[in-house]
């Protein structure tokens, strides 16, 4: 066996470990939601026999379809709202001149560094005084702008060929026409990879839903401290709805595992 199929097992067995390391906290998780009641304890590699009581349990406690609902309108409202703002912004600092340009640019994006607990008291404070706590809305609207989703956006916009910005001016379109129907078509594979990083982003947070929803049940994710009380947790349930928060993220990546291959590749975006 030559040096270089060694270094190929060995390439491929590393990979194989990785994999199984990350995979397993996703297989014990949706293990422990179907294991009965009684043997949610157990350290069982393999949960028998298999049982939905868990997920019954579960849904007599809290909405599972309402939660659901809430947490992916969260995520689709930000995730739109963050795109469109990104988009314009990057095709102004990628396509204009104007003063000030490189510095407001750099202060943007600046924004990205800055912790979320920095802003979050200003963002209660606005968000309260428009009428919006406890609700779904208070909870999109300051997430609608992305310094990530610029910054990425407008490295792909400096790199578009600027003969056919110039061509579609020349054919009598206007700047909004030429973002759409010149810029967006060309851009589809970095908006693609770019939409998954904020949805997964936006499914998954917590501490902001936290603070300004009150009620227990507003996203998924909120919904799980249900099953934390000062007896003790009640890992069954708390797995199953966990699992079930994990499963659309799971389903989506396994739907698109092309395009998000190829978005990633071909867009550059690392």
């Amino acid at each position: 066996m030559t040096i270089d199929r060694l270094r190929a097992l060995g390439s491929h067995a590393l990979l194989a470990l990785t994999a199984v390391v990350c995979v397993f906290p996703i297989y014990w998780l949706f293990a422990t939601a179907l294991r009965r009641p009684e043997d949610i304890n157990s350290l069982a590699p393999v949960p028998w026999p298999l049982s939905l009581d868990n997920y019954a349990d579960a849904a007599h406690k809290v909405d599972i379809a309402g939660l659901l609902a809430n947490t992916f309108v969260v995520a689709a409202l930000s995730t739109v709202g963050q795109l469109l703002v990104a988009l314009l912004a990057s095709y102004a600092f990628a396509m204009y001149t104007f003063p000030l340009q490189r510095l407001l640019y750099l202060a943007f994006v600046g924004t990205w560094l800055v912790p979320f607990q920095v802003t979050m008291l200003p963002n209660y404070i606005l968000i309260s005084r428009l009428g919006l706590l406890d609700s779904l809305v208070g909870v999109v609207l300051p997430t609608l702008c992305s310094a990530l989703g610029v910054l990425l956006l407008r490295q792909h916009m400096a790199a578009f060929p600027k003969e056919l910005v110039a061509a579609a001016k020349i054919d009598g379109r206007n700047s909004w026409s030429i973002l759409w129907t010149v810029v967006v078509p060309n851009l589809r594979p970095a908006l693609s990879a770019l939409a998954i990083l904020l949805f997964i982003t936006a499914w998954n947070e917590y501490f902001w839903p936290a603070v300004l929803l009150r009620r227990s049940n507003g996203v998924l994710q909120l919904g799980l401290r249900s099953f934390m009380g000062t007896e003790g947790e009640q890992w069954g349930p708390m797995m199953a709805v966990a699992s079930l928060a994990c499963l659309p993220v799971l389903v989506l990546y396994l739907l698109l595992q092309r395009q998000i291959v190829n978005a990633f590749v071909r867009s550059g975006l690392k």
